[in-house]
């Protein structure tokens, strides 16, 4: 029994066991990878989609001058504020 078993490994060698189990890992890094650049994608895409929704400072002011919410005045002195 044994005697076969080991004639039959050595017709085929251990080269396509580790081929097989180098295959192996080759595919499942493959796939965790691809999952990984997946979620990072999200997460970034996520990310700068937030970030474009919040208005900045200079844009709220400028809202709120055009609004008639502050003058020239205070608009001018609180803009050169912002930008120090």
């Amino acid at each position: 029994m044994w005697g076969n078993m080991m004639a039959h490994m050595g017709n085929y060698g251990w080269g396509h066991m580790l081929f097989g189990g180098l295959m192996m890992v080759l595919f499942w890094g493959t796939v965790i990878a691809l999952a990984v650049f997946l979620v990072r994608g999200l997460v970034r895409g996520r990310d700068n989609a937030i970030s474009h929704q919040r208005p900045t400072a200079l844009e709220l002011l400028q809202e709120r001058y055009a609004r008639g919410e502050i003058d020239q005045q205070e608009y001018e002195q609180r803009k050169r504020d912002l930008m120090h």
